[in-house]
């Protein structure tokens, strides 16, 4: 805990963003209980994580603490791998790629554990007696304050509760209260779904003791305590075996506390019961009042530094679950930025310094098994849950994802061994114990490339932060990926091109190969993209540290001798290396856009046949999705530059659904994304299209108001971050033209911004800039030429009308733009 509460410390002394001013419509609201999982509302310290339902008479809190996944330490990585890896190649290379897929099911897929899940600790029930009828019932979820709570009346009383997982105490507290004293009486005790749980009343108060589950062969080790102390003032309570009885109370404070034995992904010697008894030391130390305020202003100075505003109308008078249901039909500006900053909320919740990476569910799972084992699934889920960590000024919670990183660095180097090869790598998933093994078959989890994907967030946060030390410390990491495929990559007798071999686009197949379900490809886009990528950055920070000139030099030459990438006979961005595409294929992964976004080698501006092309991949891979593919196309879209595109797939997220199963995606009652189910990285995938929308930095400008849509004529956002270290301090629009912008530079150097409309500095008309960037933040990276079918038809000549502007800046100073007339 002093660990976690010094780290939390550290990261408010380092913050830079203006706190923004209070936005008091930051509410989820509903006029009923949650009457399932989806609708109750989500409440996270980055460790502890509560999920509220609000029922008058029988209230449950779901626990859940980050460190308690089945399972425990395990190597899964095939020694047969490097051996057969001749053969599988030639196999490919033949076109035998059943055959192929086949073999690497018995070399490469691990032949044992295929991942551990992520579970839950259980449920704390409140039992309430004398309240079955009530009225005025109201439950909401307050985002600006991270509490939730409701409110009823009974029998002429007006009850209250209100719930915190709070981030100084590192307890859930929560909160009952009363009109009239003397009128709370009621039960609370702990279920679980383990079957070997021990339910006990100690020290006054109740205890769950429990050992996480064994899954595929391996022995659960995990084990936690949770203890739950009760505290009423007035009233008389007494207890029986598992169960605390409450009666007459005028007010009752319950702490809630969770330890686990879990040290590391390696160490697992900790001491489950001492870590909840010194969590619970801080129980009743201060007041609610007091344990709220320390709380809420530890999370605002998270939540406040970015503000969106959109406009408001009637629709912010209904209920939340009725406003998803009627946002196709009724225009609600408002809940679109309830939207964004929702995501924002669950990211601060699920991911803190010092804890674990927000895997499939973030934190929140009511199951011993989460839907895919609630695992780290790395061809895009768990990179997507932290597209919104820079640009929406939360670098701190992008601290867990980059220590997994770090991690499985050491461990991937079983999987690079695995292979023959030098550096680390890893598959398509991994978990808390960091395993790298390919997983789940040869048909999802031949795929080698997560390495590189990984290094882009490496590097990423060294554009968006300008820190050399912070480089220095992950350049050995992204070396070694580069070291990995120097040795993994292989010729493909065609064209001599250097490909991965064996991988796959994930999750789809080539329509003419479906019948057999052989995924199994060579040269892959996306591939391509990944480590073109990982050498050309990697080659930029070895120049910019004054390291290993030689091997920079190989790694640009490697990069050359990618498969370029290819615009095929439909006039797509082609997926596979051959020209594979269906235009009748809506696959929910269009893993071959990676270049477009999260990637940065397509654009209008520096490749436009390749955008043109891509568009029409996007089109034909068409908007109906799973939640988290639609929240990634609103990136993309807004990558296009079509705003009103991207709007449209917000409006498509915004379908209501309750299913747990599916492939319709949309969103729960509570703001969960539903794949469904529900997987937490389309709400963060929706928060970054959204800011997508209002800026980009990635082209070799800041790009203001690159994809705003029609029906956003007027708003003001405040807090997003640029790469190069430029922060959009206020940015306000009006009549869909920018008016004003208020931009801090936190580095220095050229500030070159791109948008339709005159800018103004200081009363004085900017001159339109010309060449290249000169600031090495924005060097805008060269990709190969690409070749391009005869058939196709692309935009040879497409109309920019967005010129550049170039401002010197000094480091600290803010400069504030104001706009004219738009350029037509």
């Amino acid at each position: 805990m002093e660990t976690r509460s010094l780290l939390i410390a550290c990261c408010l002394l380092c913050i830079t963003a203006t706190a923004q001013p209070v936005q008091n419509n930051m509410k989820l609201w509903y006029d009923r209980p949650a009457q399932l999982w989806v609708e109750a509302l989500p409440l996270g310290n980055g460790r502890l994580g509560a999920m509220v339902f609000g029922n008058p008479n029988n209230e449950e809190i779901q626990l859940n603490e980050e460190t308690v996944w089945g399972g425990s330490p395990d190597n899964n990585t095939n020694p047969l791998a490097a051996a057969a890896l001749p053969e599988i190649r030639q196999l490919i290379f033949e076109g035998k790629n059943f055959e192929a897929q086949e073999l690497c099911g018995k070399t490469v897929s691990s032949q044992g554990a295929n991942g551990m899940p992520y579970q839950t600790v259980g449920s704390l029930h409140i039992d309430f007696h004398g309240q079955e009828k009530w009225t005025n019932y109201y439950r909401e979820l307050d985002i600006q304050n991270a509490v939730a709570t409701s409110s009823y009346t009974a029998n002429g009383v007006t009850y209250k509760r209100e719930v915190i997982t709070s981030f100084t105490e590192q307890l859930v507290i929560v909160r009952l209260t009363a009109s009239q004293k003397g009128k709370i009486s009621f039960d609370t005790k702990f279920t679980t779904p383990y079957q070997t749980a021990n339910k006990s009343v100690y020290k006054k108060m109740l205890r769950l003791d429990a050992k996480t589950s064994d899954h595929e062969g391996i022995e659960g080790k995990v084990q936690f305590t949770a203890l739950a102390k009760i505290v009423n003032e007035g009233g008389q309570q007494n207890t029986t075996d598992s169960t605390v009885y409450v009666k007459n109370a005028n007010s009752v404070t319950i702490f809630i506390a969770i330890g686990t034995n879990f040290n590391n992904y390696k160490d697992i010697s900790g001491n489950a019961l001492a870590r909840a008894e010194q969590y619970m030391k801080a129980a009743g130390k201060k007041n609610f009042t007091q344990s709220l305020a320390g709380h809420s202003a530890v999370y605002r100075n998270f939540f406040d530094r970015v503000m969106l505003d959109l406009g408001e109308n009637e629709q912010t008078k209904k209920t939340t679950d009725r406003r998803v249901a009627e946002f196709r039909a009724h225009f609600d500006p408002q809940l679109a930025a309830l939207y964004f900053q929702f995501g924002r909320y669950l990211l601060i919740c699920s991911s803190q310094p010092g804890g674990q990476a927000a895997n499939l569910q973030g934190i929140w799972n009511y199951q011993l098994r989460a839907p895919w084992d609630g695992k780290y699934t790395i061809n895009i889920n768990t990179e997507m849950n932290y597209w919104p960590a820079e640009v929406t000024s939360l670098p701190e919670t992008h601290e867990p994802f980059l220590q997994l990183i770090k991690d499985v660095a050491e461990t991937g180097k079983q999987t690079a061994t695995m292979y023959g090869c030098r550096g680390w790598a890893l598959h398509h998933n991994t978990d808390i114990w960091r395993s790298t093994g390919a997983v789940d078959g040869p048909r999802y989890g031949i795929w080698p490339t997560s390495n590189a994907w990984f290094c882009q967030h490496l590097w990423d946060r060294y554009l968006y932060s300008g820190d050399r030390a912070y480089l220095q410390s992950v350049y050995p990491i992204m070396k070694g990926a580069c070291e990995f495929f120097q040795d993994f990559l292989v010729k493909e007798p065609k064209h001599g091109w250097l490909v991965v071999a064996p991988s796959n686009s994930p999750e789809n197949i080539p329509s003419h190969i479906k019948k057999n379900n052989a995924a199994i490809q060579v040269g892959c886009t996306m591939d391509n993209q990944l480590v073109f990528d990982l050498m050309n950055n990697t080659a930029r920070a070895a120049e910019i540290l004054g390291l290993d000139a030689g091997q920079a030099g190989e790694w640009k030459a490697i990069a050359a001798q990618l498969p370029p990438m290819q615009v095929g006979k439909y006039s797509q961005l082609q997926e596979w290396m051959e020209d594979y595409d269906n235009p009748n294929d809506h696959h929910r992964h269009v893993s071959h856009l990676w270049g477009l976004f999260p990637g940065y080698q397509i654009s209008l501006f520096n490749t436009p046949l390749l955008f043109d092309a891509a568009k029409n991949s996007l089109i034909y891979r068409s908007d109906a999705s799973t939640g988290w593919s639609m929240g990634w196309k609103v990136c993309l879209w807004a990558r296009l530059l079509d705003g009103n595109h991207a709007y449209k797939l917000i409006t498509d997220q915004m379908n209501p659904v309750t299913e747990e199963r599916g492939q319709n995606g949309g969103t729960y009652p509570n703001l969960f994304d539903a794949h469904p189910p529900f997987q937490i990285d389309g709400n963060f995938g929706c928060t970054a299209g959204i800011a997508e929308m209002l800026m980009q930095s990635h082209t070799g400008a800041v790009h203001l108001l690159p994809a705003l849509p029609d029906v956003w004529a007027s708003g003001t956002v405040k807090g997003l971050r640029c790469r190069g270290g430029f922060e959009i301090i206020e940015m306000i629009w009006e009549n869909n033209a920018l008016k004003k912008a208020v931009i801090k530079s936190t580095l220095g150097g050229n500030l070159r911004l791109r948008t339709k409309d005159a800018l103004n500095l200081n009363a004085e008309a900017l001159q339109p800039g010309e060449g290249n960037n000169n600031n090495p933040f924005f060097a805008v990276q060269a990709v190969r030429t690409p070749l391009i079918a005869p058939e196709a038809i692309l935009n040879t000549n497409p109309q920019i009308n967005t010129p550049v502007y170039d401002v010197m800046t000094e480091a600290g100073k803010t400069y504030t733009f104001t706009g004219t007339a738009p350029i037509r």
